[in-house]
């Protein structure tokens, strides 16, 4: 089967153990700050928070190779204060939808 190209980066970003919750929040306002330029310079496409037992964020990045996502992801004040750190999933298209009825493989 035709494998499809990595074409965004999912980061989950979680807290690193040992720090308490206030150095976070100290960080926080310059965290949320940079995040929100790299949203508007396009680099992050999308954005949450996880939900439940597991607290951080997840990012959508425009980027094809996890090492740029890392780089990128380090610069940020968190990155920067060793507070946290990222899983680095690089995705694509579906590419189960190859199978569907009537598609041809191309040439």
């Amino acid at each position: 089967m035709k494998t499809t190209p990595t074409t965004k980066i999912l980061a989950i970003g979680t807290i690193n153990p040992g720090f308490e919750q206030s150095q976070v929040f100290a960080v926080l306002p310059d965290e949320v700050r940079e995040t929100a330029d790299l949203y508007l310079d396009g680099k992050i496409e999308q954005w949450y928070s996880l939900q439940g037992e597991k607290r951080g964020v997840a990012f959508i990045i425009n980027a094809t190779d996890p090492a740029v996502a890392h780089d990128m992801l380090e610069k940020l004040p968190l990155g920067k204060a060793h507070m946290m750190s990222f899983e680095l999933i690089p995705i694509g298209p579906l590419n189960p939808l190859r199978f569907l009825q009537g598609m041809q493989p191309k040439p």
